[in-house]
């Protein structure tokens, strides 16, 4: 097993060979830096650097081994749709590494997202995956893991062994007693799953982690969305379930009254809609699952402990209603 990533981006030798490639990447464009470059955040999946320069700050962002895709995806997400996705600024495809100009306060730091921010966050994305959805080849390419429906019900029987064979003291330990009401799910799963493959929304990009955080708002255009570390292809109704998740936690706002508004984008009426979403319910957990497992690969002990927990939890959300 390797270094841990945290403990391995925290090191003089690994921010002496980032900051010396940022510095041949702002040579190469005129710039230089200005000031002290700062690591605000750590964290087992990635980490940041914020660059101040004499042409506005720089955000220099590098990725563990499971979300190294994301640079390249980034940039082929803004040739493919630029109107959602801004260019980035440098990327180390096969470093993980990427580069981004700093676009300001995201949406959710502007203010307490409103019911029309929500709908027009839901109906941006739906407008980027309608586009998305006919570059698949050129997407998985760059690493984007696959978790089209038809490749849901195998996942989760490898998820469910692994799960099942780590040490009992492990946070993501399935004890025999879960093994067998998660698989008694397995069925079940595998007709969502079936029903997805063949309904009216396609497989194309999922965020991931899709809310009014991970976007900026700039009064020149319409809403650029960036952080694609979480990202999946799969189908296209999975990317409401991090929206539901911070819209079911407010008390002033209704996941019936803003759902229309993702659904408009694609022509659907709402019966379709509602099939596809409970369906998406026993689905995205897997793929969710997968992606929390990865991402810690190479975490700590001590971030085992922290997030350790992640992935089972997830998996578990299929045995909701």
């Amino acid at each position: 097993m390797g270094r841990p990533f945290s403990e391995h981006v925290a090191g003089e030798v690994w921010r002496r060979e980032a900051e010396d490639w940022i510095g041949g990447q702002l040579e190469r464009a005129g710039r230089t830096v200005t000031g002290v470059i700062t690591q605000p955040r750590i964290r087992p999946w990635s980490t940041q650097l914020l660059v101040p320069t004499g042409a506005g700050t720089l955000w220099f962002k590098a990725n563990c081994a499971s979300m190294a895709f994301e640079p390249l995806l980034h940039s082929e997400l803004a040739r493919i749709v630029p109107d959602f996705v801004d260019a980035p600024f440098a990327i180390d495809a096969d470093r993980g590494w990427i580069v981004t100009a700093d676009r300001g306060t995201t949406l959710g730091d502007s203010h307490e997202p409103t019911g029309d921010d929500w709908r027009l966050l839901l109906a941006e994305a739906a407008r980027m995956q309608r586009v998305v959805a006919a570059h698949r080849d050129e997407l998985i390419a760059t690493g984007l893991p696959d978790c089209s429906p038809p490749s849901v019900p195998e996942r989760f029987d490898r998820i469910v062994d692994m799960f099942a064979g780590l040490p009992s003291d492990h946070p993501s330990f399935v004890s025999p007693d879960l093994e067998r009401e998660l698989r008694a799910k397995r069925d079940a799963i595998a007709d969502a799953a079936a029903l997805l493959s063949e309904s009216s929304l396609p497989a194309t990009l999922q965020h991931g982690d899709l809310h009014p955080w991970n976007v900026f708002a700039p009064a020149e255009a319409g809403l650029r969305i960036f952080d694609f570390g979480d990202g999946q292809w799969s189908h296209a109704v999975e990317v409401l379930s991090v929206p539901y998740g911070w819209i079911a936690a407010r008390t002033d706002l209704a996941w019936s009254d803003l759902i229309g508004a993702y659904a408009d984008e694609w022509g659907l009426d709402k019966a379709d809609l509602d099939d596809q979403w409970h369906a998406s319910a026993l689905t995205q957990p897997v793929n969710r699952a997968l992606t929390w497992w990865a991402c810690l690969a190479d975490a700590t002990a001590a971030e085992w402990t922290e997030w350790g927990d992640a992935p089972l939890y997830h998996l578990k959300r299929v045995l909701e209603p």
